[in-house]
């Protein structure tokens, strides 16, 4: 059996009834101005307008964020022309303080494009759990000389940033 198409989809004013679907109106309403049926629109509210407005969010999101880097770009070159110029004026405070500007705006158009990592670093080899593993591990292995060997040859190799 072939699945019936969506009517409001296919529907001529699709645009005029989500908006009155997003905006709360009465579906009988709808209907009716519309020349849909009630079911129809219930389908479509379901099944298909949680996924148009999940793109249409998205895009808005884009566009936002759009928006706001062209406005830090704007103000990285408004910064770098005052920097210029006070420069050429012999003004080094407020050369100083441009530049001051510059760097913050590089390290925010950094961060709005990804390209500054400020994950934190957790060095393990340095806790304190650690520590008390390994003097753990190569306690237990006390009886056996040559595996307490080869073991403390590979934290070695670990610790010193050699290991696999």
């Amino acid at each position: 059996m072939i699945p019936r198409r969506c009517t409001v989809c296919d529907h001529e004013t699709r645009t005029s009834i989500e908006t009155a679907l997003i905006s709360g109106a009465p579906l009988r309403d709808i209907a009716g101005r519309h020349d849909v049926s009630k079911s129809a629109l219930e389908r479509h509210k379901a099944g298909h307008l949680p996924a148009h407005l999940a793109k249409a969010k998205e895009a808005q999101e884009v566009a936002r964020a759009d928006g706001l880097l062209s406005q830090v770009r704007q103000l990285q070159d408004r910064a770098m022309s005052i920097l210029t110029a006070s420069e050429e004026a012999g003004e080094l405070r407020t050369a100083l303080a441009a530049i001051r500007e510059v760097r913050n705006n590089l390290e925010l158009l950094a961060r709005l494009v990804g390209e500054l990592d400020e994950a934190p670093r957790v060095n393990v080899l340095v806790s304190a759990e650690w520590l008390a593993v390994r003097a753990a591990l190569l306690g237990a292995l006390v009886p056996y000389p040559e595996a307490r060997a080869a073991v403390a040859d590979a934290l070695l190799g670990l610790e010193g940033g050699r290991g696999q």
